[in-house]
Parts: C-alpha cells; sequence; structure tokens
C-alpha cells in the first residue's frame, strides 16, 4: 500500500533541499509510462498505489504538469472492477488500499466524474462489517484496523465530489460511531501503547498510523451529522485532508512553502 511516510519524506527533505524539487520532479517524469500509469521505481512494476504517490507528491510539492496528467485518470479508471472497487491494475481483484488510491488519484485530477460512483458505493458499504463495526479491504476477508483509513477515507472524499456536482451525499452509507467503537474498544494496546490490526494481534507502527488516520475521517464524518458524534468530545478530534491524510495545518504549511494545489 502507499505509504505517506514516503510522502512525508520527500516534503521534509524538499523543504530543507528546495532544488530537490526539480530532481523529483524529473524522477516522477521518467517513472510516467505511456498508457497513463507509473512504474514504482527504475525498472519497476506498474500499480495504481505508485500513480497515487506520484499525483500526491506533485500536487503537494506544486510539480504538478500536464505531461505527469495526460492519459493517468483514463488508466486509473480501468482499475474500477466489476464489483465497484478498485484494483491495483487495470482486470485484477478490487482491494481498499487501491480503492482509496484511485478515488484520490482521480480527485487530484478532477476527474471524479469518471468513478461509477453508484456500483463504488455499494462495494464501499458492504466493505463495513456489521458486528464488529471495522472494514474488511476485499470481500470475504476478514476486519482490519488499517482499512479504517483506507476504506472510510473514500466517503469523504465522494461526497467533496457529489457535493460539487449537486448529488446526493452518502448519509447512512457508513457508521462512523461503530468504527470509532471498533477502534477504541478493539485496536488499542491498553497497557503497552500503539494500536493494532484486530485483538490477538500485535501493535505495529503501519497499524498505529493508519487506525489513528481512520479514527479522524470517522470523527470529523460523524461531526457534521451528530452534535455529540465524537467520542470523548470535539476536543479529540484532528483535522485532516483524506486526499493526503495529512493534517489540515501540514498540508497548508506544504502548500504555501511550495505553491501546490490544495484539494
Amino acid at each position: 500500500l502507499p505509504s505517506k511516510t514516503e510522502i512525508r519524506s520527500m516534503l521534509m527533505e524538499s523543504m530543507h533541499l528546495p532544488r530537490s524539487r526539480d530532481s523529483l520532479s524529473r524522477f516522477l517524469h521518467r517513472m510516467k509510462q505511456p498508457d497513463g500509469s507509473f512504474t514504482m521505481h527504475e525498472g519497476g512494476e506498474v500499480d495504481i498505489r505508485g500513480t497515487y504517490c506520484a499525483l500526491a507528491v506533485a500536487a503537494l510539492c506544486g510539480i504538478m504538469t500536464d505531461e505527469l496528467k495526460d492519459g493517468t485518470a483514463e488508466w486509473v479508471i480501468k482499475c474500477q472492477t466489476y464489483e465497484g472497487g478498485f484494483a491495483g491494475e487495470p482486470m485484477a481483484e478490487a482491494h481498499g488500499g487501491y480503492a482509496f488510491c484511485g478515488v484520490a488519484s482521480l480527485v487530484i485530477l478532477d476527474r471524479y466524474r469518471l468513478v461509477d460512483s453508484e456500483l463504488l458505493l455499494q462495494w464501499l458499504s458492504k466493505r463495513q462489517m456489521p458486528f464488529e463495526g471495522g472494514f474488511q479491504g476485499r470481500t470475504n476477508k476478514l476486519v482490519d484496523g488499517c482499512y479504517s483509513f483506507w476504506q472510510a477515507a473514500n466517503f469523504p472524499l465522494i461526497d467533496g465530489e457529489m457535493a460539487r456536482e449537486g448529488r446526493p451525499t452518502t448519509d447512512g452509507l457508513f457508521d462512523a460511531r461503530m468504527l470509532e467503537e471498533y477502534i477504541l474498544l478493539c485496536c488499542q494496546v491498553h497497557q503497552a501503547g500503539g494500536l493494532r490490526d484486530k485483538p490477538d494481534k500485535s501493535r505495529d507502527l503501519y497499524h498505529t498510523c493508519y487506525v489513528l488516520s481512520g479514527l479522524a475521517i470517522a470523527q470529523a464524518y460523524s461531526a457534521t451529522r451528530e452534535p455529540d458524534g465524537i467520542l470523548g468530545g470535539s476536543q479529540n478530534a484532528v483535522p485532516i485532508n483524506p486526499v493526503f491524510n495529512l493534517t489540515t495545518l501540514s498540508e497548508q504549511f506544504a502548500v504555501s512553502y511550495f505553491g501546490g494545489n490544495r484539494r
């Protein structure tokens, strides 16, 4: 799955070495493929994760070009499957992390209108488990705390695009309160700190990051729909931009520093 650590590392390096934006831009252009996709590295595989990371970095660092965007939305939409989610590449299986990468990429490109939203929302709404409250990543898989972000973050992204088009939002398709409860009751390692996939699993930095990110998504979603929707009170909420999974302050700083584009 795409590493936000990589994105943040690129941002941090560029903040100290402004000239690295030029080399970063050259690298992204080298990774761009004729069909609109991006490889993950020199000689690497094509994957929707690489496409998302390339677009997110380009947008935040103010190095987006028409050449980087050319044909990319058309390649990304080929990754939407018959189920409604997105796969890592065309003709593969829909997956939560890939779905986020696909939706966020199209939002960055301002081409979300290409998505079959009805089919996508059917698939997304079925990924939240009715008993646990957390999300699974794929059909017939177990719940996993990291999908608290990868799946749930799609709902505010879709809401934003539908609102721009004057279409109905996703109210009722995602139970944010149940997700908050799954995260706080099942994913916390109370004695030692950190967060995890599910009970009986070990904590790790990856799940700590994305479970907390999912909590921020659930809190923001609850806050706009019910006055007391945030468990523990509104002071616990951390505003983020789900397109980049950055706090709004971090996003504003990056965009201001580099002259990038906010979404």
